[in-house]
Parts: structure tokens; C-alpha cells; sequence
């Protein structure tokens, strides 16, 4: 081989290189980018938003715009902004464990939403379970089905329920004309209004990871326990339910967060009698406007939630580690 045929092979290998090395860092930094992505959305939308309502919360109520004072800044320069920043308390936080209108807020709504999380899910397995069962021409229709309700306004599906509970409501007129009560039922503005609104509207939440879990269980399992006598009961809770335990909890957080603070069904279907913690921050931010004391409420109720998930994935953490 001549010296130019060398010298023209070594220069294409070391172009090769070059390009592979140039798409190995271009892979990489897509990779990266793809992980840092969704960092940068919890900065922005999250961590940044609650810095701003934590500092708020170590404020003090005042008349002025916006209604809390100090607010934070470097117009006195580094020595005023450290100045301001020793005005910042947790007297907001004090105040709150003192009185008990606030702790029972929180524990109202804690049982509200569990027990809304339970019957949620008593009516939702069924039908997460009978969509997995059905013909496979079937379940896209049974999921539309299931997501349809998102088509129309939360409000006016909520404000529905108005007309179907009241006195004179659709509810008790069918209930009245069936014989089946002598008297209207005083449904509405009752706690049993708020779980049926809160089931009614969170039931998608539920049904979709469960259908999900169910549908990619392999039902081989159950007939092969049937064949070995086991009765459909106890092939149900050793096999079924097992299998489909990450749905279950993924359904029972999808609805048991966002019911804790949960503010519309609350205030349209339990009436002003009732006690939680997305009306009682409503009013101390826009009726009170004590900015202080409303967003203390908040960052408590977020760390009420996230510090319990935090930890449960954590013990999952270690009991997929010592499975390995």
C-alpha cells in the first residue's frame, strides 16, 4: 500500500473517531438534558414558589401593598436586606398550633380525605377490575367512559350535584315517588354530601392507575390456582390484590392529596358549617387577607403531605433493595 493510500485510511479512521466522539457528547448531553428538564420544572414551579411563600409566612401582617411586611430587597443595600431579614419569625407558626380552630381544620380534613381515599377506592376497584376483564374491543370505549366527566366543567359537575341532593332535589324526589322515604333526606351541607362530591369527582384518579395495574396482570395465575382449589375469594386477596397493589397506592395518593385541601366541594356541598383547611386558608387570604397566616397554613398542609410520601418511598426504597 502507498504512503498516500496510509495516510488517506488514517485520516478517515481519525475522522471517524472524531465524529464518534462527537456524537458520544452529543448523546450524552441529550441524556443530561432530558434528566435536567424536569429539575428544572420543580425549580421553577415548585422550589422557587414555595421559597416565596415559606419567607411570607415569616412575615407580618400589615395595611399596605402587598399586605405583609418586610419585604425583601436590596434598596437599603446588603446591610438593610440582612436588617429585614431579622424581622422574619415563626410567630405565624406559634399562633397556629395555639389555636384550635386551625388544628382541628387539619384533622378534619386528614379524615375527610382518607375516608373519601377509602370509599373511592371501594367503588373504583370494581370497575377498574371489570374494565381489565372485558373484551379487548371493549376497553377503549370503558376508558372514554371513565374520562369523559373531564370533558365537562368541575364546577358545573359539581354544582349538579346541588340539584340532585337538596330537599326538593332530583335525589329525593325519585326516593319520595318510589315510597321509599316519607320525607325528604337533609343531604346537602352534611359531611355525607362532601364524600359523595369528592368520590363523584376523583373517581377517574382512581380507576385509571388500578385499571392499569389490572390490566397487565397475567390472569394465568388465577386459573392455575383455581386448578389447585383455591376459591375465588382467596385467589382474589393472595393473587389479584397483590399483584395490583401499585395502582392501589398510586390511586389512593392521586386522591387523597389533592382532597386534603380540597376547597370547591367542601364550600358548594358541606355549606359554611364545615370545617377544612382549603376553606379556612380561602378565608384567611382572601376574606381576612393575612397573608402571613394563610401561607403558614399552606407550607404546614404541604409538609402534612409530602414529608408521609417522602418517607413511604423511602420504605419502599429499602424493600426493593432487600428483595435484591
Amino acid at each position: 500500500m502507498s504512503n498516500a493510500a496510509v495516510t488517506a485510511a488514517t485520516s478517515s479512521r481519525a475522522t471517524a473517531a472524531g465524529k464518534s466522539a462527537l456524537a458520544r457528547l452529543g448523546e450524552a448531553f441529550v441524556g443530561r438534558l432530558v434528566i435536567l428538564i424536569p429539575y428544572l420544572w420543580l425549580v421553577f414551579f415548585f422550589l422557587i414558589p414555595f421559597v416565596i411563600v415559606f419567607k411570607i409566612s415569616l412575615s407580618q401582617t400589615a395595611i399596605a401593598i402587598p399586605p405583609y411586611t418586610p419585604v425583601l430587597g436590596f434598596g437599603d443595600g446588603l446591610a438593610g436586606f440582612f436588617a429585614q431579614l431579622n424581622e422574619l419569625s415563626i410567630d405565624n407558626y406559634t399562633w397556629l398550633t395555639q389555636d384550635a380552630l386551625y388544628v382541628n381544620a387539619y384533622v378534619t380534613s386528614v379524615i375527610v380525605a382518607a375516608v373519601s381515599t377509602v370509599l373511592t377506592l371501594l367503588v373504583g376497584y370494581p370497575i377498574a377490575y371489570g374494565m381489565a376483564r372485558a373484551p379487548a374491543m371493549l376497553r377503549p370505549t370503558l376508558l372514554m367512559l371513565v374520562i369523559l366527566p373531564f370533558w365537562t366543567s368541575f364546577l358545573i359537575r359539581v354544582y349538579a350535584w346541588i340539584g340532585i341532593l337538596k330537599p326538593e332535589g332530583l335525589l329525593n324526589q325519585l326516593l319520595l315517588a318510589t315510597g321509599i322515604i316519607s320525607q325528604p333526606l337533609i343531604i346537602l351541607n352534611t359531611y355525607t354530601a362532601i364524600f359523595i362530591g369528592i368520590v363523584y369527582s376523583y373517581l377517574p384518579f382512581m380507576v385509571l392507575p388500578l385499571y392499569s395495574s389490572l390490566e397487565k396482570m397475567d390472569y394465568s395465575l388465577i386459573e392455575a390456582a383455581k386448578d389447585l382449589g383455591c376459591p375465588p375469594t382467596s385467589a382474589f386477596w393472595k393473587i389479584t390484590f397483590p399483584l395490583s397493589l401499585p395502582g392501589v397506592i398510586a390511586g389512593c395518593l392521586l386522591v387523597f392529596i389533592p382532597a386534603v385541601g380540597e376547597f370547591v366541594i367542601p364550600d358548594l356541598l358541606g355549606g359554611s358549617q364545615t370545617l377544612m383547611i382549603g376553606k379556612t386558608l380561602w378565608n384567611e387570604f382572601f376574606a381576612n387577607r393575612d397573608w402571613p397566616v394563610s401561607s403558614a397554613v399552606a407550607v404546614i398542609l404541604l409538609l402534612l403531605l409530602i414529608v408521609p410520601i417522602m418517607l413511604f418511598q423511602r420504605a419502599q426504597a429499602r424493600a426493593q433493595e432487600q428483595d435484591r
